[in-house]
């Protein structure tokens, strides 16, 4: 089997378990969209919920946040860890879609990556699921399934993202991308997996992982 036909079964497996894809991080708009995948570094989505309806209570424009403090951000979002840096992060980048970009979040990855705590796996969430622009947002979540599929040889995220670009059509990439992440919290885990019992790994696993378990 080649790796496009396995990538192509894959893809069939997915949508069939997941034929809808619901954005997994609550958000009103672009910008507090943006802010919730800022906020979703290295804390689970169901926590960065939980914090979120306080935080965009008060603030979910730049106007409104750049009225906060800095001190006042964090105390709110101090549950997602981190919160100095995104606490500073949010606010920084509040001002500059205000001064930059008319106070709306820009539509391309030249400007979004340009704001602090915004790097490319950011900003492509916030380009496939606020504006409908395909891209493959792909985490560590998503490197550790594709590296044990077999889809990728790559050492790191970019690399995995680039074979995985190739392999499935352009039109699936933003569905896809939210396909695996829930596949990974149901079926494949980072910790506990056992890959003969899954519905991927147990028919088109690397083989050099799957004999560990054998």
């Amino acid at each position: 089997m080649t790796k496009q036909e396995k990538a192509n079964q894959i893809l069939e497996i997915l949508e069939g378990l997941y034929p809808e894809t619901p954005i997994p991080l609550d958000h009103q708009n672009p910008y507090t969209l943006l802010v919730a995948v800022l906020l979703s570094a290295q804390c689970t989505d169901e926590r960065v919920n939980k914090v979120t309806p306080f935080l965009f209570e008060k603030a979910n424009n730049p106007y409104d946040m750049i009225n906060l403090t800095v001190e006042e951000i964090k105390a709110i979002i101090r549950p997602c860890g981190l919160s100095p840096r995104k606490s500073k992060a949010i606010y920084d980048l509040s001002h500059m879609i205000i001064d930059l970009h008319n106070g709306e979040v820009p539509q391309n990855f030249k400007d979004l990556e340009a704001m602090p705590g915004v790097g490319h796996k950011t900003a492509s969430v916030v380009m496939s699921q606020a504006f409908g622009v395909p891209a493959f947002a792909v985490d560590t979540h998503i490197h550790r399934l594709a590296w044990r599929w077999g889809l990728t040889t790559g050492k790191n995220v970019e690399k995995t993202e680039k074979d995985l670009k190739r392999l499935f059509p352009r039109e699936k990439w933003n569905s896809l991308h939210l396909q695996i992440i829930f596949f990974g919290r149901e079926y494949c885990p980072a910790r506990g997996h056992n890959p003969l019992d899954c519905p991927i790994c147990s028919k088109y696993g690397r083989r050099s992982y799957l004999k560990t378990f054998e």
